[in-house]
């Protein structure tokens, strides 16, 4: 009597590897809470200790906390992408340092399943914590002219600086030798927002500094952000738009590269 084998299934393989991290979101729901606190924290924070010097500043004598809330809320949001991505780093990491990758290679699944599921995961985590910090901005006052097509626009960038910053700190975590190092090595992704037109505009910054903060990926994002919102003038809103779409694309395709080539080199060892 032989005994039926099935060979590696990507689709239903990855799906199983979803449900694996989906489990573990449920589990831990204090990482959860963590990872969407933190943006909103820093909403409130920013909106009630400075908002109303920064939004005269902004908007002219008579603006305040709402102009500076519709101004800094395109860059919360980025920063609760990557938040949650600082999350995936660390469950990757904490795979391959605790040899469950070994004891996958001896079951028959897909090689690829591991990282999709790390991917898929953190993707549902990312929609749902931009879900809520958009509700508590809202709630605070955030108001948008954007129609339909401008929120699809909005939507449709949010998702890839998702998937472009998830496979990034997918490689970042398979490159890290520890779990320790693995939660460390990314935070510079939560402070590029600082470092850009995130929370004030980069013409009032030193010239050395206003230099990196308009070439960075993080301005041409939260700019075209704001253009599709409504919430900046729409004169820049086409460059910007193909300056962050290509910044995604060229940081999806060369973190999914490393990110293949570093777990294949570990999960043979």
């Amino acid at each position: 009597m032989t005994v039926a084998t099935h060979g590696p299934r990507p689709v239903g393989d990855s799906l199983t590897m979803l449900r694996r991290r989906l489990l573990h979101m449920r589990r831990y729901p204090s990482l959860t809470l963590m990872l969407i606190g933190q943006p909103i924290v820093l909403l409130v924070l920013f909106v009630n200790v400075f908002g109303a010097t920064l939004g005269a500043g902004l908007a002219g004598p008579g603006a305040g906390r709402g102009e500076y809330l519709t101004y800094i809320t395109p860059a919360i949001l980025l920063m609760t992408i990557s938040s949650v991505a600082l999350a995936t780093a660390l469950g990757v990491a904490t795979d391959m340092t605790e040899a469950i990758v070994t004891r996958f290679r001896t079951m028959a699944i897909a090689r690829t399943s591991v990282l999709t599921g790390h991917v898929v995961a953190a993707f549902v985590q990312t929609a749902v914590a931009l879900a809520v910090v958009v509700l508590v901005a809202v709630a605070m006052g955030f108001r948008t002219a954007a129609g339909p097509l401008g929120w699809l626009g909005a939507v449709g960038l949010l998702a890839l600086v998702t998937v472009a910053l998830t496979w990034f700190t997918v490689a970042l975590g398979l490159a890290a030798d520890t779990v320790e190092s693995a939660s460390n090595t990314p935070l510079f992704l939560v402070l590029l927002p600082f470092l850009g037109s995130g929370f004030v505009p980069t013409e009032s910054m030193p010239v050395w500094l206003r230099w990196f903060a308009e070439y960075q990926p993080f301005t041409p994002m939260i700019d075209a952000l704001r253009g599709l919102l409504g919430v900046a003038p729409s004169d820049g809103l086409a460059t910007s738009s193909a300056l962050a779409a290509g910044w995604c694309v060229v940081i999806t395709v060369a973190s999914y590269l490393w990110a293949r080539r570093l777990y294949r080199t570990r999960a043979a060892r």
